[in-house]
Parts: C-alpha cells; structure tokens; sequence
C-alpha cells in the first residue's frame, strides 16, 4: 500500500487533468452512443440498414482517423486539437439534435467522429508522457477506470433524460463536453514540444508508411485481420442490442422498477469497474494470445444469450457474461501487440492495432442494418405479417413515427402492443440473429486458436 501511495503522489497535476478530460468526454460520447441505434430507428425512422450504415461509417473514422490526428497533435500540438475537437462535439452533438433527414444525421454523425478522433491519441499520449516506467502502469490503470466510469455513467443518466425527451439526451452531451471547455482553457498544459522538422502534409505521409511499415510483418497482419471478427461481435453491445432491447425485452421489474434499453447496457461499464482487477488477476497468469481466446469464447456466449431471451433478468445475465469475456480479452489485446512488436517498433504496432477496430465497426454496422434488419427488426417482421394479409403501412419517416406505425398495425392485425410482440416472437423467432453474432465470434476463436498452434509455433508470447 506504501508503495501504491507513493506512485499516486508521483503524478503531476496534468496526469490528474488529463484523467478528468477523458472522464468527461466517455461520458459525453456514451452518454448518447448508447441510445444512438435506439434514436435513429425510433426516433427519426430510419431503416436498421440506414443505422447501421450510419454508425458503422462514422466509428470506423473515429477509430482510423487517429493515426493521421495523432501526427497534426504532434505538429502543432495537444492544447490546439483539444479545443478544436470540444467545438466540434459541441456544434456536432447541437445537429444532431436538429437535423432529422437522412444525409444531414450521416453528415453530422462523421463530423462528430472526427472530433473523436481528434481527441483519441491526445490523452492517452499525454498520459504516456507525465509517467515512466514505475507509474506507467498505475497511471494506465487509473485511465481504464476514468474510461468505463464515463462509460457507466453517461448511458446511466441518459437513460432517466430520455424518458423525457431526446433533446435533453443531446443537451446533456454537449454540457459535459463544455466542462472539458473550462478545464482545458484554466488546467491543461500542452506537453508537447511542437515538431517544426517538416509539413502537417508530411507528418502524415510519414504515417502512413509507418503503417505500411507494420502491416508487412505477415503474421501481424494476419493477427489484425483476425482480430476483425472480435471487435465486430463485440461492437453487437452498442449497434444491434439497444434496438432489440427496445423492441423485444420486458424491462419492467427490478427490484419494482422499470428500465430501459440505456440503463442495461450501461451495465457493462458497471461490471468491469467492480470486477477487472478481479478479472486481471485471474487471468495474469496466462499467455496473453491465450487470454483472448477464452475471452472471446466467453464473450460470444454472452453476445449469443443477449439475443435469446425476452426476460430481462436473464438479459441482465447475459450482459454480466459479456463483460467477463470483455475483460479477459480486451486488455489483452494491447499487451499481446505490445508483446509481439519489436522493441524499438512497439509505438508504431500500437498505433495499427486500431485498424481492425475500425474495420468491424464498418463490419458491425453492415451486420446491425441488413442481417437484423431482416431477421430480427419488430417493424420489418411487421410489414412481412401485414403484406401476408394484403394489407399496407406506410414507411417510418421523421413525418411518420414509430408509435403512429404501432399504432396502425394494432387497428390492422386486431392485436394490442404486447400480443403483436408476442405474435411475432412466436411466429418469426427473432433469436436466430443470436446464431450469426455468437457464431462469428467462436469462429475468430478458432481461428485465432489455428493461428497461435501453427503459425506462431516457433515464436511463445508469454
């Protein structure tokens, strides 16, 4: 314990700063990213194709975009990017909340992932620079934390605001996001040294042949590809799960009271703050490669029984599992590049291992919009049921609500709102969905199994 306290003493003030910042903004980001698949379908009407296309597009960005941010921070240094970025979460969170056509929401969602990405690289970077190597792990320890407290508490508290209306879901983003406006103005200091040695132009040409660079080592390359899989049955928590949540789970008892779609997947973040260390210890004695195998093994289990049940106690459960297969295999990920990268290239293999991320956000969002869409999604199953009656509804559209569409498929099938649910559920099983998402992630285990066995025979990652 004396020596825990005496790394804690040893963070600057920035360290504490930073944490804050990043606090703030997982809770501005989830606080809304949570409810986003919900407020597209729901909301505006759109189809799980447009949503998923949507979401999919804009996250990849956020995640790919970093290695090209991360060298403009560099250049002209973090306290610029960081006031830039908040301006654009602000202005993009406030058109968010405006605009309601299709090509505005895309436009504008893109236009919020690039402030993500700009802010991305900046923390963590300024983290790795106010700490050595005795309290580098503490102080990424410290920074996890920050990112699922914001993670829990966002969606936690979007979820009460958005009983009472979408607007204050956005309001709630974009006051947040001002306070990192305060701090950053009164409390950051820029760590970076400005790199005056060329252009931006050329900083991000460098990059890219860093990347190129990486991707050579085939074997690397072959993990990354790979790990595409995981990161997209894993994305199912925030692209697919809020919809099916909000169109097929009864939500109504615990402990006596109602919750919603937001406030269940902001258990997630709940269970790893309460249990990682647990996790971590346990799993600390394993090879790393290893430690995401069972991970993922766990995880698909856990992604499977999300789609395989109307009750919300066993949902519940099924989240609790999803979070262990999370926290066995997720850290792991970056330790196991860390690992595998030579010495002197550790940096550069960090910076790629986010291209399979953002590849499986695209991969999620396609899976979320046509594979849902058209197996699972209650208003396709419903338009299936009405067209096999020979009758019709008009489309969802922001002129055409959700509610107006319940609501006339009640006067056409001659059923109230939960004897159509349970209809369709009986008629149409929703849970193969459950099939496909559970099965991509035991096959990239399989496969990540093949690979460690044959391809990486000669080389122990311990």
């Amino acid at each position: 314990m004396s020596r825990f306290r005496k790394v804690i003493q040893k963070f600057p003030k920035l360290f504490w700063v930073s944490n804050s910042m990043e606090l703030f903004e997982r809770f501005a980001w989830y606080g809304f990213y949570n409810l986003l698949a919900v407020y597209l379908t729901d909301r505006l009407g759109f189809t799980p194709e447009q949503q998923g296309a949507i979401m999919g597009t804009g996250s990849m960005l956020l995640y790919f975009l970093p290695t090209i941010t991360g060298a403009i921070a560099d250049k002209i240094g973090y306290k610029k990017v960081l006031v830039i970025s908040f301006g654009m979460y602000i202005s993009g969170f406030l058109m968010m909340s405006y605009f309601e056509s299709y090509a505005a929401i895309f436009i504008s969602f893109l236009y919020v992932a690039v402030a993500g990405a700009l802010f991305k690289p900046i923390i963590s970077g300024t983290i790795a620079k106010v700490t050595d190597d005795e309290t580098s792990s503490v102080g990424f320890g410290i920074f996890y934390m920050m990112i699922n407290i914001g993670g829990w508490l966002g969606p936690l508290i979007a979820g009460f605001l958005v009983d009472l209306s979408w607007n204050y879901v956005f309001a709630l983003s974009m006051g947040v996001m001002a306070i990192n406006y305060v701090i950053v103005f009164f409390f950051y200091n820029d760590p970076v040294i400005k790199n005056n040695n060329g252009t931006a132009g050329e900083s991000i040409l460098q990059a890219f042949k860093n990347i190129g660079f990486a991707l050579s080592d085939y074997k690397y390359l072959i993990f990354l590809i790979l790990m595409v899989g995981y990161w997209t049955a894993f994305n199912q928590l925030y692209y697919t799960f809020p919809v099916f949540l909000n169109q097929w789970a009864d939500l109504s008892n615990f402990f006596g009271y109602e919750i919603n779609f937001a406030k269940m997947t902001s258990f997630d973040a709940f269970f790893i703050i309460l249990f990682q260390l647990v996790i971590s210890t346990i799993v600390m004695r394993f090879k790393p490669i290893n430690s995401i195998i069972s991970g993922l093994i766990i995880l698909s289990l856990g992604v499977g029984l999300m789609f395989s049940s109307q009750n919300g106690w066993f949902l519940l459960l099924a989240v609790f599992i999803f979070s262990i297969g999370e926290m066995a295999s997720s850290p792991k990920y970056s330790e196991y590049v860390g690992k595998i990268a030579p010495k002197d290239k550790v940096a550069l293999y960090m910076g790629t291992s986010f291209l399979p991320i953002a590849a499986a956000h695209q991969l999620a969002g396609i899976l979320s919009g046509s594979v849902y869409g058209k197996i699972a999604d209650k208003i396709f199953l419903i338009k299936v049921e009405v067209e096999k009656r020979g009758l019709s509804i008009p489309d969802l559209s922001s002129e055409y609500s959700q509610e107006q569409y319940y609501k006339r498929a009640e006067e056409l099938l001659g059923m109230n709102r939960n004897e159509i649910t349970q209809f369709l559920w009986e008629t149409y099983d929703p849970t193969k969905v459950m099939y496909i998402f559970a099965g991509i992630g035991i096959f990239t285990a399989v496969l990540l199994f093949l690979y460690d066995k044959f391809l990486l025979k000669s080389k122990k990652v311990n």
